[in-house]
Parts: structure tokens; sequence; C-alpha cells
């Protein structure tokens, strides 16, 4: 019996070793050296405070800011650490009352505002942490956030197409646009404003 767990237990304890603390500690090392940035979660400072990450979607609220995608993380919106979607069908009664709800308030913000809302402002991704919105929910909003930073129409609509993200290759993907990346770029604007 000894003859046989002998050998078993040494590949296991050799596995364990390379699997479980060789192999993560060679990825960590290279993460580190070879991007940096990334491998410590890309996180965006702004004078030294730590503001976000582009990759993990935030809740914006003010109306000077655009909004991202609703989530359905819990217990609060955007946890990075509950990454997860509601599991709600289209045709389920909670569902559909959140999307009432969400169309309500984006009408609320913006009374004047009589296009199509577009369905990435309304329901949440399956991750619940979208940091980006396709470019049609940042030109519904464009008008809202033009007026409450008191810049024209236009300097807005040209920071969205700064900051556009277009399909790789022409192929893949949607056009869209980071949320934080979009709206640190309008706090820091250059651009001539109307009083």
């Amino acid at each position: 019996m000894v003859r046989t767990l002998r050998p078993a237990l040494s590949l296991f304890a050799a596995f364990t070793l390379l699997t479980g603390l060789a192999y993560p500690l060679a990825v960590t090392g290279i993460a580190q050296l070879a991007f940096p940035w990334q491998a410590n979660g890309s996180v965006i400072a702004v004078d030294g405070r730590p503001i976000g990450s582009p990759l993990i979607g935030q809740s914006f609220s003010d109306p000077r800011d655009f909004w991202g995608r609703p989530s359905a993380t819990s217990p609060q919106p955007d946890n990075g650490l509950a990454s997860g979607g509601s599991n709600l069908g289209p045709t389920n009664p909670a569902e559909l009352a959140a999307v009432k709800d969400r169309v309500d308030a984006l009408h609320a913000a913006d009374p004047g505002n009589r296009a199509p809302v577009p369905v990435d402002l309304v329901t949440a991704s399956g991750s619940g942490l979208d940091p980006e919105i396709s470019l049609a929910a940042a030109e519904y909003q464009r008008d809202r956030v033009a007026r409450a930073r008191h810049m024209s129409v236009q300097a807005v609509q040209n920071a969205i197409e700064a900051y556009a993200r277009r399909p790789v290759l022409g192929l893949f993907g949607e056009p869209r646009v980071n949320v934080l990346e979009l709206n640190l770029a309008l706090d820091h604007a250059k651009v001539r404003r109307i009083d």
C-alpha cells in the first residue's frame, strides 16, 4: 500500500507546487514586467486619487455626465466583486418594470428628448459591469450633457467621436464609447464654453 501511495503523494505534491505556486508566480511576474498598468487593474488616477478603471462600469447620475448601462449586481450597482446579470427574461414582469422605471428616469432627466431610448441605457449587461455604451446611447444623452455643462452640442459630439471605439478590422464588435473616459475628457476639456 505504501509503495502505491508514495508515488501518488509525490506527484500530488509536485503538481501542487508547480501549478499552485510556481506557475501563478511566473505569470504574475511576467505580467508585472510586461504589462504593469493592466496587471494592476488599469486604474485611472486624477490628481493622485484613483477614480476608476475603464474596464469596469461605474454609476454616474449627475446630469453633467454620460450615464452607463444599468447594473444588476448586488448588493449595489457596479459591484466589481459580484459580477453577474439579473437573469430576468425580456417578458418577466420585474424586468419590464425595471426597464419602464429606467425609461421614465431618462425622460425626467431630459424632458425635451423625444428620441427613442437606446436599449443599452435601460437593460443591464450580462456581467452587470459593462463600461461602454453604444454611440446611439451617447448621442441620446449628448444634448442633456451639453446643456448641463454649458457646452455646445457640437463640442460634446466631437468628444464622443474622439473617444469612439470602432469595430476591430471593421467587422468585430459594435461602435461604442467608454463612459468613464468620455466623462473624464469632458471634465478636462479645453473647449469653448457657452455662458
